[in-house]
């Protein structure tokens, strides 16, 4: 058997092995509880850089949702402490809050930047990578970047 044959063969051990495909679905399932955390502090952010404050009434109609949902959620970012209200007027982001929105819009632009490498139209990636950056570990990130980079020269 030669060398790479042998290197795919422990891959699909692993693969299959149960304790990692475990972890692969905790990986998962993290993601998708983070994934709406993060759409809403990206959106917030977006609002207030926008017209300097992001209310209810705004970020329902950009996700097109109802307002009680949006109220939901708020209520969740408060208690996780990433954003504050302000009554009388809109709802705006903590520091962590900031930190976050900031380091979520940088996956989904290096997520979308290696989908258009790839030969994706920027419109399409810019959709598919709304999903897909909440999926991807940082290893993954890493390798996107570097073949970004590697692109560029």
């Amino acid at each position: 058997m030669s060398k790479n044959a042998a290197g795919r063969k422990d891959e699909q051990e692993a693969a299959t092995d149960p304790a990692v495909r475990a972890e692969a679905f905790q990986q998962a399932r993290d993601a998708r509880r983070s994934e709406l955390v993060e759409d809403y502090v990206e959106l917030i952010d977006d609002l207030i850089r926008e017209g300097g404050e992001a209310r209810q009434v705004d970020i329902a109609a950009r996700l097109g949702v109802a307002q009680p949902t949006v109220a939901r959620m708020l209520g969740k970012l408060v208690d996780e402490g990433l954003v504050m209200r302000k009554a009388y007027r809109g709802v705006f982001l903590t520091e962590t809050g900031r930190r976050l929105a900031q380091t979520s819009r940088e996956r989904h632009e290096v997520v979308e930047d290696f989908l258009v490498a790839l030969g994706v139209s920027r419109e399409i990636a810019q959709r598919d990578a709304e999903g897909i950056e909440h999926h991807v570990s940082e290893e993954t990130l890493t390798a996107f970047r570097h073949f970004i980079e590697a692109r560029r020269r």
